[in-house]
């Protein structure tokens, strides 16, 4: 009989099957809870530059406005022992207070909005506003040369999106970065 188990891990297995030693870059979304004081995002930041770690995406905001407390959401890739370097690293800065890794935590929600400027004429621009209805995207703003819509959705949602209107006419995109919660 062979056991079946799921390759990974979360916080609810004792089965943690992913190989430390391997060279294989990971994607990860870090939640990092912080006091809301000067210079703790550069510090945060600072720990990535210095060791030559990329930041895909990053998002701050409050979310104790009486704890004075800050949610750092930070997606990045690693091998797995780089990320275990990360999330060690972080644990030490003075007013980190906790951190999550939704990866490996178990089922999370991910979220970004986007802005999307696309400018065309005739069928392209009759085109743009369809794709924009399957997408469920939102027309904000609107002139006789472009189109501003809004998308909120999963990263692999924006990108498909953007993907769609560069031949229609994309001219600028603005992303807000992830924000993620775990789910349950």
């Amino acid at each position: 009989m062979t056991l079946k188990i799921k390759k990974g891990t979360s916080k609810h297995s004792a089965y943690d099957l992913r190989n430390p030693n391997s060279s294989v870059s990971e994607r990860h979304t870090l939640a990092v809870i912080v006091d809301n004081e000067a210079g703790v995002l550069a510090r945060v930041i600072g720990l990535f530059s210095g060791r030559g770690y990329n930041i895909e995406s990053l998002t701050v905001a409050e979310i104790d406005h009486t704890g004075h407390t800050s949610r750092i959401t930070i997606v990045t890739t690693g091998t797995p022992a780089v990320i275990v370097q990360i999330k060690a690293q972080l644990g030490r800065i003075v007013p980190v207070h906790e951190v999550h890794d939704l990866t490996v935590e178990g089922p999370s929600v991910e979220r970004e909005l986007a802005l999307f400027k696309v400018s065309g004429q005739g069928e392209k621009r009759v085109e743009a506003l369809r794709l924009a209805d399957v997408f469920r995207s939102r027309v904000v703003d609107s002139t006789l040369e472009t189109f501003t819509f809004e998308l909120t959705g999963s990263p692999q949602k924006i990108d498909a999106f953007a993907d769609l209107m560069r031949p229609l006419g994309l001219k600028e995109l603005a992303r807000t970065g992830v924000a993620a919660l775990s789910r349950g």
